[in-house]
């Protein structure tokens, strides 16, 4: 995979994943060509759209659209896949709506983050990647509480 593109579509991109820079490509131009192609594709048309030497796979889900960027040799199908995956597992933890993602951004990063390593699927169980972020959700709220306990600590002190 080259990378990774997630649009509310209206040429809106909300989460934007990165592993390859495209040979000095303007990020905003390719957001803006590629978007530009798959909005324009018929709905039954195939996901799939070859595209500056690359294959670009896409889904629609709703009103979101989530797009892959991958080599010529990688397999559509496995891609499909994956991010049939990603917004399953997007949906178990977010509810995926367009509000969640913009808000939790960070929390759709994570969740790619251990779906994908160097472009490729690197864990395949649900259950596996919820009790993943669990443990990372667990870690954030202890690290709030010191911080605010702290930051309580701190203020006591100058009064």
């Amino acid at each position: 995979m080259v990378f990774s593109l997630f649009s509310e579509g209206e040429n809106k991109v909300g989460l934007v994943f990165v592993i390859l820079m495209l040979y000095e490509m303007h990020f905003e131009k390719v957001i803006r060509e590629l978007s530009g192609v798959i909005l324009s594709r018929g709905p039954k048309l195939c996901n799939f759209v070859d595209w500056r030497g690359f294959k670009v796979v896409y889904k629609r889900y709703a009103s979101l659209y989530f797009c892959m960027c991958i080599d010529q040799d990688d397999n559509e199908l496995e891609v499909l896949e994956i991010i049939h995956h990603f917004v399953e597992i997007l949906d178990r933890y977010l509810a995926v709506c367009e509000l969640d993602l913009i808000f939790n951004f960070h929390k759709a990063y994570y969740i790619l983050d251990e779906l994908l390593l160097a472009g490729e699927l690197q864990e395949s169980s649900k259950k596996t990647v919820a009790r993943l972020i669990a443990a990372q959700d667990s870690l954030v709220e202890t690290a709030k509480e010191q911080a605010s306990s702290i930051s309580n600590i701190i203020a006591q002190a100058t009064k």
